[in-house]
Protein backbone atom coordinates (compact mmCIF):
# COMPACT_ATOMS: atom_id res chain seq x y z
CA UNK A 1 0.00 0.00 0.00
CA UNK A 2 1.19 3.46 -1.00
CA UNK A 3 1.79 6.38 1.62
CA UNK A 4 -1.40 7.88 -0.66
CA UNK A 5 -3.23 4.71 -0.34
CA UNK A 6 -2.50 4.67 3.55
CA UNK A 7 -3.50 7.93 3.69
CA UNK A 8 -6.98 7.64 1.97
CA UNK A 9 -7.89 4.41 3.69
CA UNK A 10 -7.14 6.37 7.19
CA UNK A 11 -9.19 8.82 6.14
CA UNK A 12 -12.18 6.53 5.23
CA UNK A 13 -11.82 4.58 8.08
CA UNK A 14 -12.14 8.22 10.19
CA UNK A 15 -14.77 9.05 8.43
CA UNK A 16 -17.10 6.08 8.40
CA UNK A 17 -19.29 5.52 11.30
CA UNK A 18 -17.47 2.55 13.25
CA UNK A 19 -19.65 -0.64 13.19
CA UNK A 20 -21.94 -0.92 16.33
CA UNK A 21 -21.34 -4.61 15.29
CA UNK A 22 -18.78 -6.36 14.43
CA UNK A 23 -18.43 -6.13 10.34
CA UNK A 24 -17.06 -8.90 8.64
CA UNK A 25 -13.75 -9.12 6.36
CA UNK A 26 -13.12 -11.25 4.21
CA UNK A 27 -10.10 -13.42 4.38
CA UNK A 28 -7.75 -15.46 1.77
CA UNK A 29 -5.34 -18.33 3.04
CA UNK A 30 -2.94 -20.23 1.33
CA UNK A 31 -0.53 -22.93 2.93
CA UNK A 32 2.38 -24.54 2.52
CA UNK A 33 4.22 -26.91 4.36
CA UNK A 34 4.26 -25.98 8.00
CA UNK A 35 3.51 -21.91 6.76
CA UNK A 36 0.32 -20.42 6.37
CA UNK A 37 -0.47 -16.77 4.77
CA UNK A 38 -3.67 -15.20 5.36
CA UNK A 39 -4.41 -11.94 3.37
CA UNK A 40 -7.23 -10.31 5.10
CA UNK A 41 -9.27 -7.36 3.15
CA UNK A 42 -9.72 -6.53 -0.41
CA UNK A 43 -6.83 -8.19 -2.98
CA UNK A 44 -5.37 -4.72 -3.90
CA UNK A 45 -4.81 -2.70 -0.93
CA UNK A 46 -5.73 -5.42 2.18
CA UNK A 47 -5.33 -4.02 5.82
CA UNK A 48 -3.00 -6.53 7.03
CA UNK A 49 -1.39 -9.65 6.21
CA UNK A 50 -1.18 -12.69 8.82
CA UNK A 51 1.56 -15.53 8.80
CA UNK A 52 1.80 -18.49 10.70
CA UNK A 53 5.15 -20.59 10.87
CA UNK A 54 4.00 -23.92 12.48
CA UNK A 55 7.33 -25.45 14.67
CA UNK A 56 5.64 -29.06 13.42
CA UNK A 57 1.76 -29.21 11.93
CA UNK A 58 -0.03 -31.99 11.02
CA UNK A 59 -3.14 -31.45 9.17
CA UNK A 60 -2.39 -27.90 8.31
CA UNK A 61 -4.75 -26.51 5.57
CA UNK A 62 -6.59 -23.34 4.88
CA UNK A 63 -9.82 -25.44 5.77
CA UNK A 64 -8.59 -26.80 8.96
CA UNK A 65 -7.24 -23.70 10.50
CA UNK A 66 -10.86 -22.21 10.18
CA UNK A 67 -9.35 -18.01 10.26
CA UNK A 68 -11.83 -15.38 9.96
CA UNK A 69 -11.38 -11.87 10.63
CA UNK A 70 -13.44 -8.82 11.27
CA UNK A 71 -13.67 -4.36 11.95
CA UNK A 72 -14.56 -4.34 15.83
CA UNK A 73 -15.84 -1.06 17.45
CA UNK A 74 -12.67 0.24 19.76
CA UNK A 75 -15.00 1.60 21.67
CA UNK A 76 -17.42 -0.87 22.94
CA UNK A 77 -17.89 -2.42 26.15
CA UNK A 78 -17.63 -6.11 24.43
CA UNK A 79 -14.09 -5.05 23.45
CA UNK A 80 -12.94 -2.78 26.52
CA UNK A 81 -14.00 -5.35 29.09
CA UNK A 82 -11.51 -7.88 27.08
CA UNK A 83 -8.54 -5.77 27.23
CA UNK A 84 -6.11 -6.24 30.03
CA UNK A 85 -6.83 -4.13 33.00
CA UNK A 86 -5.75 -0.54 34.34
CA UNK A 87 -6.99 0.92 30.44
CA UNK A 88 -4.02 1.72 29.10
CA UNK A 89 -4.51 -0.88 26.33
CA UNK A 90 -6.56 0.67 23.54
CA UNK A 91 -7.17 -0.48 19.49
CA UNK A 92 -6.56 1.63 17.19
CA UNK A 93 -9.00 3.55 14.68
CA UNK A 94 -6.94 3.08 12.14
CA UNK A 95 -6.81 -0.31 12.61
CA UNK A 96 -10.10 -1.71 14.84
CA UNK A 97 -9.18 -5.61 12.98
CA UNK A 98 -10.26 -8.67 15.88
CA UNK A 99 -8.50 -11.81 13.78
CA UNK A 100 -9.85 -15.15 14.81
CA UNK A 101 -8.34 -18.53 14.39
CA UNK A 102 -10.43 -21.22 15.61
CA UNK A 103 -9.94 -24.81 13.95
CA UNK A 104 -12.83 -26.89 14.27
CA UNK A 105 -12.88 -29.65 16.31
CA UNK A 106 -12.80 -32.24 13.97
CA UNK A 107 -10.91 -30.46 11.02
CA UNK A 108 -7.61 -32.68 12.20
CA UNK A 109 -4.84 -30.04 12.97
CA UNK A 110 -2.52 -30.44 15.41
CA UNK A 111 0.54 -28.87 16.11
CA UNK A 112 4.10 -29.49 18.25
CA UNK A 113 5.68 -26.64 20.89
CA UNK A 114 5.15 -23.22 18.85
CA UNK A 115 3.22 -20.94 16.04
CA UNK A 116 5.55 -18.29 14.97
CA UNK A 117 2.54 -15.43 13.99
CA UNK A 118 3.51 -12.08 12.11
CA UNK A 119 0.93 -9.32 11.39
CA UNK A 120 2.18 -6.99 8.80
CA UNK A 121 -0.28 -4.05 8.36
CA UNK A 122 0.02 -0.62 6.46
CA UNK A 123 -2.81 1.06 8.71
CA UNK A 124 -0.33 1.60 11.48
CA UNK A 125 2.93 4.05 11.02
CA UNK A 126 5.92 2.71 13.24
CA UNK A 127 8.16 4.86 14.96
CA UNK A 128 11.07 4.27 16.96
CA UNK A 129 9.66 2.50 20.60
CA UNK A 130 6.43 2.04 19.46
CA UNK A 131 4.04 0.86 21.90
CA UNK A 132 1.93 -0.97 19.47
CA UNK A 133 1.73 -4.55 20.76
CA UNK A 134 0.31 -7.96 19.35
CA UNK A 135 -2.31 -9.46 21.95
CA UNK A 136 -4.43 -12.77 22.05
CA UNK A 137 -7.48 -14.31 23.65
CA UNK A 138 -8.56 -17.29 24.19
CA UNK A 139 -12.02 -17.07 21.80
CA UNK A 140 -14.30 -14.76 23.89
CA UNK A 141 -12.14 -14.14 26.65
CA UNK A 142 -9.47 -11.73 27.73
CA UNK A 143 -6.33 -10.72 25.43
CA UNK A 144 -3.11 -10.88 26.56
CA UNK A 145 0.37 -9.23 25.25
CA UNK A 146 2.76 -11.97 23.18
CA UNK A 147 4.64 -9.70 21.41
CA UNK A 148 7.79 -11.13 20.46
CA UNK A 149 9.14 -7.39 18.30
CA UNK A 150 7.48 -4.69 16.49
CA UNK A 151 9.41 -3.16 13.53
CA UNK A 152 9.11 -1.10 10.38
CA UNK A 153 7.09 -1.93 7.82
CA UNK A 154 4.78 0.22 8.18
CA UNK A 155 3.85 -1.82 11.34
CA UNK A 156 5.09 -5.89 11.38
CA UNK A 157 4.60 -7.11 14.96
CA UNK A 158 5.46 -10.86 16.02
CA UNK A 159 4.85 -12.93 18.57
CA UNK A 160 4.17 -16.97 19.36
CA UNK A 161 1.76 -18.75 20.94
CA UNK A 162 1.26 -22.70 21.94
CA UNK A 163 -2.27 -21.85 21.03
CA UNK A 164 -5.04 -20.05 19.79
CA UNK A 165 -7.91 -18.51 19.10
CA UNK A 166 -8.36 -14.59 18.84
CA UNK A 167 -5.82 -11.61 17.87
CA UNK A 168 -5.72 -7.77 17.69
CA UNK A 169 -3.45 -5.10 17.82
CA UNK A 170 -3.10 -2.49 20.29
CA UNK A 171 -2.00 0.82 21.18
CA UNK A 172 -0.72 -0.57 24.88
CA UNK A 173 0.51 2.62 27.02
CA UNK A 174 0.36 0.60 30.10
CA UNK A 175 3.86 0.98 32.68
CA UNK A 176 6.04 -1.83 31.23
CA UNK A 177 6.54 -3.26 34.57
CA UNK A 178 3.62 -3.99 35.05
CA UNK A 179 3.24 -5.99 31.71
CA UNK A 180 6.43 -7.58 32.54
CA UNK A 181 5.12 -8.97 36.26
CA UNK A 182 1.60 -10.24 34.82
CA UNK A 183 3.65 -12.15 32.54
CA UNK A 184 5.68 -13.64 35.32
CA UNK A 185 2.61 -14.63 36.82
CA UNK A 186 1.29 -16.01 34.08
CA UNK A 187 4.65 -18.17 33.47
CA UNK A 188 4.22 -18.92 37.34
CA UNK A 189 0.59 -20.45 36.49
CA UNK A 190 1.85 -22.24 33.37
CA UNK A 191 4.61 -24.32 35.04
CA UNK A 192 2.27 -24.97 38.03
CA UNK A 193 0.24 -27.55 35.76
CA UNK A 194 3.31 -30.00 36.14
CA UNK A 195 4.12 -32.11 38.67
CA UNK A 196 5.95 -30.81 41.42
CA UNK A 197 9.76 -32.34 40.35
CA UNK A 198 9.58 -30.68 37.30
CA UNK A 199 7.89 -27.38 38.20
CA UNK A 200 10.14 -26.57 40.82
CA UNK A 201 13.19 -26.06 38.50
CA UNK A 202 10.96 -23.61 36.52
CA UNK A 203 10.15 -21.73 39.06
CA UNK A 204 13.50 -21.34 40.29
CA UNK A 205 14.30 -19.67 37.50
CA UNK A 206 11.32 -17.38 37.54
CA UNK A 207 12.76 -16.58 41.00
CA UNK A 208 15.88 -15.56 39.24
CA UNK A 209 14.05 -13.09 36.69
CA UNK A 210 12.50 -11.59 39.40
CA UNK A 211 15.61 -11.03 41.39
CA UNK A 212 17.36 -9.44 38.34
CA UNK A 213 14.65 -7.01 37.57
CA UNK A 214 14.16 -6.05 41.07
CA UNK A 215 18.05 -4.74 40.84
CA UNK A 216 17.75 -3.66 37.67
CA UNK A 217 20.22 -6.68 36.58
CA UNK A 218 18.37 -6.48 33.26
CA UNK A 219 21.48 -8.90 31.39
CA UNK A 220 20.60 -11.24 34.27
CA UNK A 221 17.13 -11.07 34.27
CA UNK A 222 17.24 -12.15 30.60
CA UNK A 223 19.87 -14.69 30.88
CA UNK A 224 17.85 -16.44 33.54
CA UNK A 225 15.09 -16.53 31.26
CA UNK A 226 17.15 -18.29 28.11
CA UNK A 227 17.64 -20.87 30.74
CA UNK A 228 14.44 -21.50 31.22
CA UNK A 229 13.54 -21.56 27.83
CA UNK A 230 16.92 -23.93 27.29
CA UNK A 231 15.13 -26.24 29.83
CA UNK A 232 12.05 -26.00 28.64
CA UNK A 233 12.71 -26.95 24.97
CA UNK A 234 14.75 -30.10 26.23
CA UNK A 235 12.43 -31.39 28.68
CA UNK A 236 9.20 -30.51 25.92
CA UNK A 237 7.80 -33.90 24.72
CA UNK A 238 9.40 -35.94 27.58
CA UNK A 239 7.94 -34.59 30.88
CA UNK A 240 6.52 -31.26 29.53
CA UNK A 241 3.64 -31.57 27.33
CA UNK A 242 4.19 -29.90 24.08
CA UNK A 243 1.42 -30.53 21.19
CA UNK A 244 -1.97 -29.00 20.68
CA UNK A 245 -4.57 -30.38 18.77
CA UNK A 246 -7.86 -29.15 17.06
CA UNK A 247 -10.01 -31.79 19.77
CA UNK A 248 -8.79 -29.41 22.85
CA UNK A 249 -7.80 -33.05 24.70
CA UNK A 250 -3.70 -31.64 25.02
CA UNK A 251 -2.45 -29.05 27.39
CA UNK A 252 0.40 -27.86 25.09
CA UNK A 253 2.71 -26.39 28.32
CA UNK A 254 5.81 -26.27 26.67
CA UNK A 255 4.22 -24.25 23.71
CA UNK A 256 2.83 -21.34 26.57
CA UNK A 257 5.81 -21.91 28.56
CA UNK A 258 8.41 -20.77 25.21
CA UNK A 259 5.68 -18.14 24.11
CA UNK A 260 5.64 -16.82 27.44
CA UNK A 261 9.37 -16.62 27.42
CA UNK A 262 9.61 -15.30 24.40
CA UNK A 263 6.89 -11.99 24.79
CA UNK A 264 8.55 -11.46 28.67
CA UNK A 265 12.51 -11.40 27.19
CA UNK A 266 10.73 -8.43 24.49
CA UNK A 267 9.40 -6.19 27.32
CA UNK A 268 12.57 -6.52 29.59
CA UNK A 269 14.26 -5.29 26.86
CA UNK A 270 12.33 -2.48 26.27
CA UNK A 271 11.79 -1.77 29.85
CA UNK A 272 15.79 -1.77 29.81
CA UNK A 273 15.60 0.47 26.48
CA UNK A 274 12.84 2.63 27.42
CA UNK A 275 12.53 2.96 31.47
CA UNK A 276 9.16 2.29 31.16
Amino acid sequence: MTAVARKLFALLLALSPLPALAQPVPVTVEVSGNSAMVRIGGSVAPLADLRLDFDDASGLSAASLGVSAELVNPGAASVLSRLPVGGGALVPAELPLMITIEPASLGGLSFRRLVHVELHTHALVYTAGSRYRLLKAPLGGGFRDITGSVSPGSVRTRGTTGGFSQFLVVLDARPTLDVVSAKLARLRAEAAKLPALEAAPLQAQLDAIESGLGDERYADAIGAAEAMRQRVSARAGLAIPQEWRALRDRDNVAGELLAGLDTLVFSIGYLRDHGD
